[in-house]
C-alpha cells in the first residue's frame, strides 16, 4: 500500500537562504511522524509548504498514491491535511463554535445555521474527550490548553486524514500533556496520520512511531524508530556535534552569604491567583517557582514585574518599595522580564534587533530630543555579540531568528539595562537542545554575575536542575520550600497534585 503522503526533494528557496534543501519524507496512515531539528533546520517551512501556506520551488507532493499540488491552505484542508500551529490561529473574540467552523460556515439559503454549528461543535468536542467546553464560550475566555482542543475541533471538522501539531504540548501541564497524548492516539488508531513537532525528546519517544531529523534544511536521517533511537544519537544529528543533554554545573554558589536580598515580596496578594507570598531573592541566587498551568507561578512574575497590580501586599527591590502595578518603577528598579509569550508580549516582530534591544534604554541615547542610532546600535550589536546571537546581524528583522535567538534578544534588553533581577517565564518554550544548553549556561553565568534570578518552567527537571531554591505551588499557594538539590521530579509531582502547606 502506497505511504499516506511522500514529499520528495522539496525545495524552498527565501532571499540569501535556502530552507529546504531537496527534503524527501514519507507518512504512513495511522501513525506518529515526528519532526526533529534545531530552530532553522527547516521545520516550519516544511509544514507551511504541506498545509499550502508555502509554494516549493522544486520537488512534488503525493497524497494518497497521486501527485498533487497544495496551492493554499484550503486546497490542503479539502484534501485532509490539517495544521495546528504553535501560535493557534484562533480569533479569540469569536465563540468556540464559531471557530470550529471558521472558513467552512453551516449556512442554508444565505443564513448561518448558529443552533447546529453548536451541536456538530458540541459532538466533536466530545469526540476530543471536552464535553464540558461550552460552543458558545468566547475563545479568548478558554485556557491556553482549551484553545488547543478547540484547535483540532477545527481539524476534525472537515474530513481529516492528517494533522500537522507543531509544538502542542508547549502550554501544557502534565494532566493536560496526558490527555493530548490519549486524543493523538485515539485519532491514529481511526487511520488519521499525525505528523508531531517537538522539542522535548521524552515526548517523542511515548507517543512517536518513528522520527525525521532535519539539519540546514535537509533531512540526515529519516524513519528512524522513536522509541529505540537514543538521545545522544538524535542529538548529534540534530546539531552536528555531540552535546551533554544536562545542566552545567554553577562556577559559583550562590552570593547569599552576608547579603540581603536584592527582591522581596511582604504579603504579595492577587486575589483568585495566588495567596500571599513572601518571598527572598539574594543576588546570585536562581528561585524556581514549580506548579501547574494556573498554578499562578506567571502571575507572580507578571505582579512583581508590575504588569499586575496586587490585591494586597508589595515588592521590594534593595529594601525599597516599588509603586504597585507599574511597570516603569520596576525597570527603574533594575526588574526585567522575560515573558512567556516572547512574541506577543516582549519582541518587536517587524523591528530590527538593534531596536528590539535598545527599547527599555532609549533614554540612554538620545540627545536633546534626538536619537543617536550608531550608538544605539553599537550598544545593542555589543550585547547580542556577547550572547552569541547567530546570525550576528544588529540590523536584521527579528521575526526571521530562531525561538533560541529571539530569546537572547530579550535577555539582551535587559543586560543593556544592568537590571538586577530577572524574571524568566518559560526560558526554553519552543528551544531547541543545542540552544537550551546556551541559555542554561548564560542564566548560570548572569547569576554568577550576582544578578537575582527568579524562574518559572513547565518542565520540572529544568526547575530543578537551574534553581537553588525551589518554591512549589499549588492552586495558587506555597506547599513547599526546599533547596533543588533535596527534591526530585516525583516528589515535586505529588506536591503539585496533591500538596499540603508546608515550609
Amino acid at each position: 500500500m502506497a505511504p499516506l503522503l511522500t514529499m520528495s526533494g522539496i525545495t524552498k528557496t527565501f532571499p540569501g537562504v535556502r530552507a529546504l534543501d531537496g527534503v524527501d519524507l514519507e507518512v504512513e496512515a495511522g501513525e506518529v511522524h515526528c519532526l526533529l531539528g534545531q530552530n532553522g533546520a527547516g521545520k516550519s517551512t516544511l509544514i507551511k509548504v504541506l498545509s499550502g501556506a508555502h509554494q516549493p520551488d522544486a520537488g512534488t507532493i503525493g497524497w494518497q498514491g497521486r501527485t498533487v499540488r497544495l496551492t493554499t491552505p484550503v486546497t490542503a484542508m479539502r484534501l485532509g491535511i490539517a495544521t495546528i500551529y504553535q501560535e493557534l490561529d484562533l480569533v479569540e473574540h469569536l465563540s468556540v463554535a464559531e471557530n470550529v467552523y471558521l472558513g467552512h460556515e453551516i449556512a442554508r439559503h444565505g443564513f448561518l445555521r448558529t443552533g447546529e454549528a453548536r451541536t456538530r461543535a458540541a459532538a466533536l468536542l466530545a469526540r476530543l474527550g471536552h464535553p464540558e467546553i461550552p460552543p458558545e464560550t468566547l475563545v479568548g475566555d478558554l485556557p491556553a490548553a482549551g484553545q488547543q482542543i478547540v484547535s483540532m475541533a477545527r481539524a476534525l471538522s472537515h474530513d481529516v486524514r492528517l494533522i500537522v501539531m507543531d509544538e502542542p504540548s508547549a502550554a501544557l501541564d502534565p494532566d493536560e500533556v496526558d490527555n493530548l497524548f490519549r486524543i493523538v492516539g485515539d485519532l491514529t488508531a481511526e487511520g488519521v496520520a499525525v505528523v508531531y513537532i517537538s522539542h522535548r525528546l521524552e515526548e517523542i519517544r511515548r507517543i512517536g512511531d518513528r522520527v525525521s531529523v532535519l539539519k540546514d534544511g535537509r533531512v540526515v536521517a529519516g524513519g528512524l524508530s522513536a522509541r529505540t533511537t537514543g538521545t545522544r544519537e538524535v542529538v548529534s544529528l540534530m546539531t552536528g556535534r555531540d552535546i551533554e543533554y544536562a545542566f552545567p554545573e554553577r562556577a559559583a554558589a550562590p552570593g547569599t552569604a552576608g547579603a540581603g536580598p536584592v527582591l522581596r515580596t511582604e504579603g504579595l496578594t492577587r486575589a483568585g491567583e495566588f495567596a500571599p507570598l513572601d518571598l527572598d531573592v539574594h543576588p546570585g541566587e536562581i528561585v524556581g517557582l514549580a506548579g501547574l498551568v494556573g498554578s499562578g507561578r506567571s502571575e507572580i512574575l507578571e505582579t512583581v514585574y508590575g504588569a499586575r497590580r496586587p490585591t494586597a501586599g508589595r515588592v521590594l527591590v534593595d529594601g525599597a518599595p516599588l509603586r504597585p502595578g507599574s511597570v516603569p518603577a520596576a525597570v527603574r528598579a533594575g526588574i526585567g522580564l522575560a515573558p512567556e509569550e516572547r512574541k506577543a508580549q516582549a519582541l518587536l516582530m517587524l523591528e530590527s534587533v538593534t531596536r528590539n534591544v535598545s527599547v527599555s534604554s532609549l533614554a540612554r541615547f538620545a540627545t536633546g530630543g534626538w536619537l543617536d542610532r550608531t550608538r544605539e546600535r553599537a550598544a545593542a550589536h555589543g550585547g547580542t555579540r556577547d550572547l552569541s546571537l547567530s546570525p550576528d546581524d544588529p540590523d536584521r528583522p527579528v521575526r526571521t531568528l530562531s525561538g533560541g535567538n529571539q530569546q537572547k534578544v530579550v535577555l539582551a534588553r535587559w543586560l543593556l539595562r544592568e537590571c538586577r533581577v530577572l524574571l524568566l517565564d518559560e526560558p526554553t518554550r519552543g528551544v531547541d537542545v543545542g540552544a537550551r544548553s546556551e541559555l542554561y549556561a548564560l542564566i548560570h553565568r548572569l547569576a554568577d554575575e550576582g544578578v537575582a534570578v527568579l524562574l518559572v518552567s513547565s518542565e520540572v527537571p529544568e526547575v530543578l536542575g537551574l534553581a537553588d531554591r525551589v518554591l512549589v505551588l499549588r492552586e495558587g499557594e506555597v506547599v513547599h520550600t526546599a533547596p533543588a538539590r533535596e527534591l526530585d521530579e516525583h516528589r515535586v509531582l505529588d506536591l503539585v497534585m496533591e500538596g499540603t502547606p508546608s515550609c
